[in-house]
Protein backbone atom coordinates (compact mmCIF):
# COMPACT_ATOMS: atom_id res chain seq x y z
CA UNK A 1 0.00 0.00 0.00
CA UNK A 2 2.29 2.80 -1.23
CA UNK A 3 0.22 5.64 0.20
CA UNK A 4 0.68 4.53 3.77
CA UNK A 5 4.11 6.19 3.88
CA UNK A 6 2.38 9.56 3.58
CA UNK A 7 -0.04 8.85 6.41
CA UNK A 8 2.13 7.77 9.27
CA UNK A 9 2.69 9.66 12.52
CA UNK A 10 6.27 9.58 13.77
CA UNK A 11 8.24 10.51 16.81
CA UNK A 12 11.72 11.16 15.43
CA UNK A 13 15.09 12.07 16.84
CA UNK A 14 16.63 15.27 15.53
CA UNK A 15 19.78 13.42 14.49
CA UNK A 16 19.35 10.06 12.76
CA UNK A 17 23.08 9.46 13.06
CA UNK A 18 22.75 9.48 16.84
CA UNK A 19 20.66 6.35 16.75
CA UNK A 20 23.20 4.45 14.69
CA UNK A 21 25.99 5.59 16.96
CA UNK A 22 24.10 4.49 20.05
CA UNK A 23 23.00 1.08 18.84
CA UNK A 24 26.05 -0.59 20.34
CA UNK A 25 25.90 1.32 23.60
CA UNK A 26 24.14 -0.17 26.61
CA UNK A 27 21.83 1.65 28.99
CA UNK A 28 24.52 1.38 31.65
CA UNK A 29 26.96 3.29 29.45
CA UNK A 30 24.66 6.20 28.61
CA UNK A 31 22.23 7.29 31.30
CA UNK A 32 19.89 10.28 31.40
CA UNK A 33 21.27 13.77 31.43
CA UNK A 34 17.90 15.35 32.33
CA UNK A 35 15.97 14.91 35.55
CA UNK A 36 12.36 15.93 35.98
CA UNK A 37 13.32 18.92 38.11
CA UNK A 38 15.30 20.37 35.22
CA UNK A 39 12.88 19.55 32.43
CA UNK A 40 12.13 23.23 31.91
CA UNK A 41 15.42 23.43 30.00
CA UNK A 42 14.46 23.65 26.35
CA UNK A 43 17.45 21.82 24.96
CA UNK A 44 19.74 18.99 26.01
CA UNK A 45 22.11 16.53 24.40
CA UNK A 46 22.79 12.85 24.70
CA UNK A 47 26.30 11.48 24.43
CA UNK A 48 27.28 7.92 23.57
CA UNK A 49 30.23 6.32 21.86
CA UNK A 50 32.04 9.65 21.70
CA UNK A 51 29.23 11.23 19.64
CA UNK A 52 27.30 14.23 20.92
CA UNK A 53 24.08 15.24 19.18
CA UNK A 54 21.13 17.51 19.85
CA UNK A 55 18.25 15.42 21.21
CA UNK A 56 15.79 18.16 22.05
CA UNK A 57 13.92 17.82 18.76
CA UNK A 58 12.41 14.61 20.07
CA UNK A 59 9.11 13.45 18.77
CA UNK A 60 7.87 14.88 15.50
CA UNK A 61 10.31 17.77 15.07
CA UNK A 62 11.27 16.14 11.77
CA UNK A 63 8.53 14.16 10.04
CA UNK A 64 8.65 11.97 6.97
CA UNK A 65 8.00 12.19 4.12
CA UNK A 66 9.27 15.74 3.71
CA UNK A 67 5.99 16.97 2.21
CA UNK A 68 3.84 15.58 4.99
CA UNK A 69 2.21 18.15 7.28
CA UNK A 70 -0.97 16.82 8.87
CA UNK A 71 -2.70 13.41 8.89
CA UNK A 72 -6.14 12.71 7.46
CA UNK A 73 -9.07 13.40 9.76
CA UNK A 74 -11.22 10.27 9.91
CA UNK A 75 -14.07 11.05 12.27
CA UNK A 76 -16.19 8.55 14.18
CA UNK A 77 -19.81 9.19 15.18
CA UNK A 78 -20.07 10.97 18.53
CA UNK A 79 -21.73 8.73 21.08
CA UNK A 80 -22.38 8.32 24.76
CA UNK A 81 -20.55 5.53 26.56
CA UNK A 82 -21.38 5.62 30.27
CA UNK A 83 -19.07 3.48 32.37
CA UNK A 84 -16.91 2.63 29.36
CA UNK A 85 -14.26 -0.02 29.92
CA UNK A 86 -12.15 -1.94 27.41
CA UNK A 87 -9.29 -4.36 27.91
CA UNK A 88 -6.76 -4.56 25.09
CA UNK A 89 -4.27 -7.44 24.73
CA UNK A 90 -0.80 -6.32 23.65
CA UNK A 91 1.00 -8.70 21.31
CA UNK A 92 4.72 -7.89 21.02
CA UNK A 93 6.86 -8.75 18.00
CA UNK A 94 10.52 -8.22 18.88
CA UNK A 95 12.90 -7.95 15.94
CA UNK A 96 16.60 -8.35 16.66
CA UNK A 97 20.01 -8.50 15.05
CA UNK A 98 21.43 -11.46 16.92
CA UNK A 99 21.13 -10.47 20.57
CA UNK A 100 20.97 -6.73 19.83
CA UNK A 101 17.50 -5.42 20.51
CA UNK A 102 16.31 -8.51 22.37
CA UNK A 103 13.93 -7.12 24.98
CA UNK A 104 13.05 -9.48 27.80
CA UNK A 105 9.55 -10.42 28.85
CA UNK A 106 10.15 -8.32 31.94
CA UNK A 107 10.91 -5.29 29.73
CA UNK A 108 7.69 -5.86 27.81
CA UNK A 109 5.56 -6.24 30.93
CA UNK A 110 7.04 -2.97 32.23
CA UNK A 111 5.89 -1.34 29.00
CA UNK A 112 2.37 -2.60 29.52
CA UNK A 113 2.41 -1.09 32.99
CA UNK A 114 3.53 2.26 31.54
CA UNK A 115 0.54 2.15 29.19
CA UNK A 116 -1.80 1.40 32.08
CA UNK A 117 -0.35 4.27 34.11
CA UNK A 118 -0.95 6.74 31.30
CA UNK A 119 -4.32 5.59 30.02
CA UNK A 120 -5.54 4.97 33.57
CA UNK A 121 -4.84 8.54 34.69
CA UNK A 122 -2.29 7.44 37.30
CA UNK A 123 0.13 10.25 36.45
CA UNK A 124 -2.44 12.99 36.96
CA UNK A 125 -4.53 12.84 33.80
CA UNK A 126 -7.95 11.49 32.88
CA UNK A 127 -8.79 7.79 33.31
CA UNK A 128 -9.72 6.87 29.74
CA UNK A 129 -11.27 3.49 30.61
CA UNK A 130 -8.70 1.55 28.56
CA UNK A 131 -6.68 -1.20 30.24
CA UNK A 132 -3.86 -3.17 28.62
CA UNK A 133 -2.80 -6.75 29.28
CA UNK A 134 0.33 -8.60 28.24
CA UNK A 135 -0.68 -10.88 25.37
CA UNK A 136 2.65 -12.53 24.60
CA UNK A 137 5.74 -12.12 22.46
CA UNK A 138 7.43 -13.64 19.43
CA UNK A 139 11.07 -13.06 18.56
CA UNK A 140 12.50 -12.77 15.05
CA UNK A 141 16.24 -12.54 14.42
CA UNK A 142 16.25 -10.61 11.15
CA UNK A 143 18.82 -7.86 10.68
CA UNK A 144 16.88 -6.22 7.83
CA UNK A 145 13.57 -6.08 9.69
CA UNK A 146 15.41 -4.77 12.74
CA UNK A 147 17.37 -2.01 10.98
CA UNK A 148 15.27 -1.03 7.95
CA UNK A 149 11.62 -1.16 8.98
CA UNK A 150 10.46 2.29 7.95
CA UNK A 151 6.88 3.41 7.20
CA UNK A 152 5.60 2.81 3.69
CA UNK A 153 8.39 0.39 2.70
CA UNK A 154 8.39 -3.18 1.45
CA UNK A 155 10.24 -4.15 4.63
CA UNK A 156 7.36 -2.82 6.73
CA UNK A 157 4.79 -4.70 4.67
CA UNK A 158 6.74 -7.96 4.72
CA UNK A 159 7.67 -7.91 8.40
CA UNK A 160 4.22 -6.94 9.63
CA UNK A 161 2.34 -9.37 7.38
CA UNK A 162 4.52 -12.24 8.61
CA UNK A 163 3.91 -11.54 12.29
CA UNK A 164 0.64 -9.62 12.79
CA UNK A 165 -1.81 -11.23 15.22
CA UNK A 166 -5.48 -10.74 16.08
CA UNK A 167 -7.96 -8.19 14.78
CA UNK A 168 -8.61 -4.49 15.36
CA UNK A 169 -9.05 -5.07 19.11
CA UNK A 170 -5.50 -6.44 19.47
CA UNK A 171 -2.63 -4.00 19.86
CA UNK A 172 0.34 -5.24 17.84
CA UNK A 173 3.64 -3.67 18.90
CA UNK A 174 6.74 -4.22 16.77
CA UNK A 175 10.13 -3.28 18.18
CA UNK A 176 13.04 -2.31 15.95
CA UNK A 177 16.30 -0.39 16.02
CA UNK A 178 14.32 2.77 15.25
CA UNK A 179 16.44 3.72 12.23
CA UNK A 180 14.83 7.17 11.78
CA UNK A 181 12.22 7.41 14.50
CA UNK A 182 11.26 6.77 18.07
CA UNK A 183 7.98 5.27 16.89
CA UNK A 184 5.08 5.46 14.44
CA UNK A 185 1.49 4.25 14.37
CA UNK A 186 -1.57 3.51 12.28
CA UNK A 187 -5.04 4.93 12.93
CA UNK A 188 -8.28 3.08 13.75
CA UNK A 189 -9.93 3.81 10.39
CA UNK A 190 -6.98 2.36 8.48
CA UNK A 191 -7.49 -1.16 9.82
CA UNK A 192 -10.16 -2.16 7.33
CA UNK A 193 -7.97 -1.22 4.35
CA UNK A 194 -4.77 -2.90 5.58
CA UNK A 195 -5.37 -4.99 8.69
CA UNK A 196 -1.92 -6.60 8.49
CA UNK A 197 -0.26 -3.18 9.02
CA UNK A 198 -2.35 -2.22 12.05
CA UNK A 199 -0.44 -1.39 15.22
CA UNK A 200 2.55 0.61 16.42
CA UNK A 201 6.28 0.37 15.83
CA UNK A 202 8.61 1.45 18.63
CA UNK A 203 12.39 1.71 18.74
CA UNK A 204 13.65 -0.66 21.43
CA UNK A 205 15.85 2.02 23.00
CA UNK A 206 12.76 3.96 24.08
CA UNK A 207 11.62 1.22 26.46
CA UNK A 208 12.14 1.72 30.19
CA UNK A 209 15.87 1.81 30.97
CA UNK A 210 16.98 2.60 27.42
CA UNK A 211 19.92 4.79 26.50
CA UNK A 212 17.90 7.98 26.08
CA UNK A 213 17.23 8.18 29.80
CA UNK A 214 14.46 10.42 31.12
CA UNK A 215 14.26 12.24 27.79
CA UNK A 216 12.90 9.37 25.70
CA UNK A 217 13.43 6.06 27.55
CA UNK A 218 10.63 5.96 30.12
CA UNK A 219 8.39 3.92 27.82
CA UNK A 220 6.16 6.83 26.84
CA UNK A 221 6.90 6.67 23.14
CA UNK A 222 4.48 3.75 23.19
CA UNK A 223 1.91 5.79 25.14
CA UNK A 224 2.12 8.52 22.49
CA UNK A 225 1.84 6.07 19.60
CA UNK A 226 -1.01 4.09 21.15
CA UNK A 227 -2.81 7.40 21.51
CA UNK A 228 -2.65 7.63 17.70
CA UNK A 229 -3.68 3.98 17.37
CA UNK A 230 -6.80 4.89 19.36
CA UNK A 231 -7.53 7.91 17.18
CA UNK A 232 -5.81 10.90 18.78
CA UNK A 233 -4.07 13.59 16.78
CA UNK A 234 -1.11 15.65 17.93
CA UNK A 235 -2.02 18.56 20.17
CA UNK A 236 -0.38 20.81 17.58
CA UNK A 237 -2.49 19.36 14.75
CA UNK A 238 -3.79 22.23 12.66
CA UNK A 239 -1.83 24.82 14.64
CA UNK A 240 -3.90 27.67 16.04
CA UNK A 241 -6.98 27.14 13.88
CA UNK A 242 -10.41 26.61 15.40
CA UNK A 243 -10.46 22.82 15.06
CA UNK A 244 -6.87 22.13 16.07
CA UNK A 245 -6.65 18.50 17.20
CA UNK A 246 -10.46 18.15 17.20
CA UNK A 247 -10.49 18.02 21.01
CA UNK A 248 -12.02 20.96 22.86
CA UNK A 249 -10.11 20.76 26.13
CA UNK A 250 -6.54 20.74 24.76
CA UNK A 251 -5.30 24.33 24.34
CA UNK A 252 -4.41 25.41 20.81
CA UNK A 253 -0.73 24.90 19.96
CA UNK A 254 1.18 26.06 16.92
CA UNK A 255 4.37 24.02 17.18
CA UNK A 256 5.52 20.69 18.67
CA UNK A 257 7.31 21.01 21.99
CA UNK A 258 11.01 20.33 22.46
CA UNK A 259 11.96 19.28 25.99
CA UNK A 260 9.68 21.08 28.43
CA UNK A 261 9.86 24.87 28.06
CA UNK A 262 8.21 26.78 30.88
CA UNK A 263 5.17 28.82 29.90
CA UNK A 264 5.25 27.90 26.21
CA UNK A 265 2.27 29.64 24.58
CA UNK A 266 2.20 29.75 20.79
CA UNK A 267 -1.46 30.66 20.13
CA UNK A 268 -3.57 33.65 21.16
CA UNK A 269 -6.42 31.41 22.36
CA UNK A 270 -6.65 30.91 26.15
CA UNK A 271 -4.25 28.49 27.82
CA UNK A 272 -0.57 27.70 27.57
CA UNK A 273 0.56 24.96 25.24
CA UNK A 274 -0.25 21.47 26.60
CA UNK A 275 3.37 20.45 27.12
CA UNK A 276 2.37 17.80 29.69
CA UNK A 277 0.05 16.06 27.26
CA UNK A 278 1.10 12.68 25.89
CA UNK A 279 0.18 13.86 22.39
CA UNK A 280 2.60 16.79 22.34
CA UNK A 281 6.31 16.13 21.71
CA UNK A 282 7.76 16.79 25.16
CA UNK A 283 10.30 14.65 27.00
CA UNK A 284 8.99 11.42 28.52
CA UNK A 285 9.70 12.81 31.99
CA UNK A 286 7.33 15.70 31.31
CA UNK A 287 4.42 13.64 29.96
CA UNK A 288 1.59 13.39 32.49
CA UNK A 289 -1.87 13.37 30.98
CA UNK A 290 -4.64 12.71 28.56
CA UNK A 291 -7.63 15.03 28.91
CA UNK A 292 -11.29 14.07 29.28
CA UNK A 293 -11.88 15.26 25.71
CA UNK A 294 -9.10 13.04 24.41
CA UNK A 295 -10.58 10.15 26.36
CA UNK A 296 -13.95 10.77 24.73
CA UNK A 297 -12.41 10.88 21.27
CA UNK A 298 -10.57 7.59 21.85
CA UNK A 299 -13.74 5.89 23.08
CA UNK A 300 -15.72 7.12 20.06
CA UNK A 301 -13.00 5.92 17.66
CA UNK A 302 -12.67 2.58 19.45
CA UNK A 303 -16.42 1.99 19.50
CA UNK A 304 -16.85 2.73 15.79
CA UNK A 305 -13.66 1.41 14.20
CA UNK A 306 -12.31 -1.28 16.54
CA UNK A 307 -14.83 -2.73 18.97
CA UNK A 308 -16.36 -5.14 16.45
CA UNK A 309 -13.00 -6.32 15.12
CA UNK A 310 -12.60 -3.55 12.56
CA UNK A 311 -13.97 -5.18 9.42
CA UNK A 312 -17.44 -3.67 9.02
CA UNK A 313 -16.91 0.03 9.81
CA UNK A 314 -14.62 2.81 8.76
CA UNK A 315 -13.43 3.83 5.32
Amino acid sequence: MPSMGTRIFTRTLAAVGLIAAMSATSAAQARPVEEKASCHNDRTSLTAGGVTADAAGGRDKHREPSGWKNPPIDEAPIGTHPGFKATIPVQFHVFTNGTVGRLSERDLRKQVQVLNNGFGGREGGFDTGFTFTYGGVDYTDNAIWFADLNPGTSVERQAKAATHAGDAKTLNVWTTDGPSYLGFATFPSWHKRSPQLDGVVVGYKSFVGGIFGDSFSLGKTATHEVGHWLGLLHTFQGGCNAKGDYVDDTPAELTPTSGWPAGKDTCSAPGNDPVHNYMDSSFDSCYEQFTAGQGKRMVDQWSYFRANGGFTTGN
